[in-house]
């Protein structure tokens, strides 16, 4: 495991959601929007996912995934690689689904506060219709990528 440093820690934590890419049967990349629920500085990450779908049926396969976050305004991100382990719901702790569904709702109250600001009124609010997650994704840390272009590092 790779340890992860607080600068990521904090900018992984202000991501909506992350880009998550596994490989299918036939090798071919798969990538998918996921939320992260929780981070462990020692090099976890903990993704949750609402849906049993491709993603899913490719961890069980193959293991490798790499998760890719970026700012493009602040034009910096990372893609951090390594493998995943799968626990089913039943196993997912409730602190887990606790985070989860504070982080909803966060989500739902900023897209409010935006619409407000923005004087836009819409009853559209897809985080209200997300299902219970299905399965946690527990992922171990073996690189990470600073996909930073090196000229605008401030170190």
């Amino acid at each position: 495991m790779k340890p992860l440093s607080a600068d990521i820690i904090n900018f992984l934590q202000g991501q909506e959601f992350v880009i998550v890419s596994t490989l299918d049967s036939q090798g071919k990349i798969h990538c998918a929007a996921k939320g992260i629920v929780d981070i462990d500085s020692r090099g976890k990450i903990y993704l949750i996912d609402l849906y049993q779908a491709h993603t899913y049926t490719n961890l069980q396969k193959d293991p490798r995934i790499s998760i890719t976050a970026v700012n493009g305004h602040q034009f910096i991100g990372y893609t951090l690689k390594g493998r995943a382990k799968i626990s089913q719901r039943a196993k997912i702790g409730r602190d887990m689904v606790e985070e989860w569904q504070k982080r909803v709702v966060q989500r739902i109250s900023q897209r409010v506060i935006r619409d407000v600001r923005a004087d836009k009124k819409s009853p559209h609010h897809p985080e209200a219709k997300f299902p219970l997650p299905e399965y946690l994704i527990e992922v171990e840390v073996e690189d990470i990528v600073d996909l930073t272009p090196r000229h605008l590092k401030y170190r």
